[in-house]
């Protein structure tokens, strides 16, 4: 199989089942197992309630690098703000696609499609009603890229991805 590093897992991010919120921001933590169903101790209401589960939409995935542009225009987004699971290093936005398979940790992920902003992004105290269909339209085609588990593992920060 050929392998190659392209990045590191920069941050890891979730956010547990707290009612009335929505699956971001999400915080950092150390490390994390990856199941089937996402990052354990990780809560989305729309993936959970509105797709039930659906295993193509497991773990979100987010090169820093991407942050730090929206940052450049004037979005002062912080890891973990637009509900990634995973902030990578090293990874441009563009090179990410579907069907491309990751080995992160000890866990396998196959990219699936891009996540498509949606209104609960407004809910970020930067964002709000007023700029959020700007902020919708910013985040178009770069709000981060949905992956599938091929195999459960546990990830840690600064964890190599590779190429697989």
């Amino acid at each position: 199989m050929n392998e190659d590093i392209v990045g590191k897992v920069y941050q890891i991010n979730v956010k547990s089942q707290t009612p009335g919120e929505r699956g971001l921001p999400k915080h950092s933590v150390d490390r994390a197992e990856i199941t089937f169903l996402g990052l354990k101790d990780d809560f989305n209401v729309y993936r959970h309630e509105k797709q039930k589960d659906i295993p193509d939409q497991a773990v979100l995935i987010m090169p820093l690098e991407m942050i730090e542009q929206l940052n450049r225009e004037g979005w002062p987004i912080k890891p973990g703000d637009l509900g990634e699971n995973i902030t990578s290093l090293g990874i441009s936005y563009d090179s990410i696609g579907p069907g491309k398979r990751y080995a992160v940790g000890d866990a396998i992920l196959e990219i699936t499609k891009p996540c498509t902003p949606c209104v609960n992004l407004w809910s970020l105290p930067y964002v709000g009603k007023e700029k959020g269909p700007k902020f919708i339209k910013t985040t178009l085609n770069r709000r981060g890229w949905y992956a599938s588990v091929i195999q459960q593992g546990k990830i840690k920060k600064n964890d190599q991805i590779v190429k697989l």
